[in-house]
């Protein structure tokens, strides 16, 4: 074919009456680079490619891109169309029924390599299922630890860091000077860590 593709059509909207040999007509004629015949062609067969095609694309804008590329090819290979093997209609569907599949595997394809590639980067989520738990163990073995302090240390201890108070405030809950508070707490805490097995 010499002659130059014609320009895309942007309009979907042909529906001109054609009998199959009119359309077998206007494909030879094609075939000779004759771009009015393509023309008509397409007016009078794209409203039923532009359904098929979205049918199986299911989107509107790229129906329209695809229903293009069909009549690109069509333009492209109409000289091998032969009406021993079917209508002109037949044959242009076909093209467009294929373009139409090629292009949802395409996209699913696409779909599936970023879906892959987001699960491949996808940072670890912070699993605070787990860390509640482990949390939890931790108070669990602090809370059996207090219970192995004496009294008066025990209550040092949850006053100064359960509490949040300071050792001048832990010595004046409890009528303490604050040296014995603070002694109290020392000795605490030593024993704590040695019960909880906290190298020193």
């Amino acid at each position: 074919m010499t002659a130059a593709s014609p320009g895309p059509r942007t309009s979907v909207s042909g529906g001109a009456a054609a009998s199959p040999a009119d359309l077998a007509e206007l494909l030879r004629r094609s075939a000779r680079g004759d771009e009015a015949a393509f023309a008509d062609l397409y007016d009078a067969t794209s409203r039923r490619v532009f359904g098929l095609v979205l049918r199986i694309v299911r989107d509107h804008a790229m129906s329209e891109e695809v229903t293009q590329e069909v009549y690109l090819d069509v333009w492209r290979s109409s000289a091998r169309f032969d009406p021993a093997r079917g209508s002109a209609l037949s044959w242009l569907m076909t093209i467009a029924h294929r373009a139409a599949v090629d292009r949802v595997r395409s996209s699913e394809a696409s779909r599936r390599r970023d879906d892959a590639h987001a699960a491949a980067t996808r940072p670890v989520e912070f699993d605070e299922t787990s860390e509640a738990a482990t949390t939890a163990l931790e108070a669990q073995r602090v809370r059996k630890a207090l219970l192995t302090l004496t009294e008066a240390q025990r209550s040092a201890v949850e006053l100064a860091y359960l509490g949040g108070y300071t050792h001048t405030e832990v010595a004046g809950l409890l009528g303490l000077p604050l040296g014995t508070a603070k002694t109290r707490i020392r000795d605490g805490l030593i024993r704590l860590r040695d019960t909880l097995g906290v190298p020193a």
